[in-house]
């Protein structure tokens, strides 16, 4: 196998390792051509290329993450990880781990990592490596590498979220959900979210956004049920899709251009969280992007001659 080939089989790993320690496609999709580029710049064939390919993006990521952190902590409002619809890396054996970690929710844990805990947690627990693997990628001892997983286990074990474990549950309640978001169903929309329901939007001062995050049942629903209907009578629509492994959906200005996406959590029958990405440079990647402040300016219009 040459070269080219073996790197492609590989890029769905790659790019799996890099999304999770990173948080976004497109700084994931450019670790994963900068590690092509140094193994295609590379004299020497490794015994296995898996093993240097993995430690090759790992090591970019951490680089990456390092300096992004510091534009993290300017960011506007909440920060969301980019929604990533499908993940192109599939292993049996570890589905439910790959699943798990992909989650906004596990993806928001992981923030609280230091970049060295964060690949190591992502190559040990989400993708089974060795820990002389993992030595090898982060540049560390083993024994090093065991006491940063230890940390990390701790760290994401104390935030934990659990989701609802049946995947259909979670699709009939989602579908409830929307059906009762385009209904402007206040008592429908209630009754299917938790008693602290939250809802977050990452606007990242690029698009219209929550001034804060809207908590409770009852704030929740009034709110979606304001706003949704009014954007309905503006042309926007929504198509039902699985957002980092959970139920969401995909809204759609009149052109088909993307305007958000929002993701659910679900457990024990209820919404628990409900997040919504509206900044257009964690859209472009799925597509062209709507203006949100003129679909902003539109809703507003609406509502005043209703």
């Amino acid at each position: 196998m040459g070269k080219v080939e073996e790197f492609e089989e590989l890029r769905p790993l790659l790019f799996s390792i890099a999304y999770r320690i990173l948080g976004s496609v497109g700084e994931a999709e450019d670790a994963v051509q900068e590690t092509w580029l140094r193994y295609d710049a590379s004299r020497t064939r490794p015994v296995s290329a898996k093993a240097f390919l993995s430690a090759t993006v790992t090591r970019i990521a951490i680089d990456v993450l390092r300096s992004a952190r510091v534009r993290r902590e300017k960011y506007v409002g909440p920060w969301l990880p980019e929604p990533l619809l499908d993940d192109p890396y599939q292993d049996p054996a570890r589905a439910a781990e790959l699943a798990d970690s992909v989650s906004m929710a596990a993806l928001l844990l992981l923030e609280r990592l230091s970049p060295l805990e964060r690949s190591v947690f992502v190559l040990r627990e989400v993708f089974a490596f060795g820990f002389d693997e993992i030595a090898a990628a982060v540049g560390r001892s083993e024994a090093a590498c065991r006491q940063l997983l230890v940390r990390a286990r701790r760290h994401m074990h104390e935030g934990r979220t659990r989701f609802e474990a049946d995947r259909q549950d979670r699709q009939e309640l989602a579908r409830r959900f929307f059906e009762a978001l385009t209904q402007g169903d206040v008592d429908g929309l209630q009754n299917l979210l938790s008693a602290d329901v939250q809802l977050i939007g990452d606007g990242g001062g690029k698009a219209p956004q929550l001034a804060r995050a809207v908590a409770g049942a009852e704030n929740v629903a009034r709110l979606l049920a304001t706003v949704y209907p009014l954007m309905a009578r503006i042309d926007i629509t929504f198509e039902a899709h699985e957002v980092n492994g959970q139920p969401g959906a995909l809204f759609r200005d009149r052109d088909g251009k993307i305007l958000h996406i929002l993701a659910l959590d679900t457990l024990d029958g209820q919404i628990q969280t409900i997040r919504a990405v509206i900044n257009p440079d964690k859209l472009s990647h799925l597509g062209p992007v709507a203006d949100a402040w003129a679909v902003d300016q539109e809703v507003k219009q609406t509502r005043k001659t209703q």
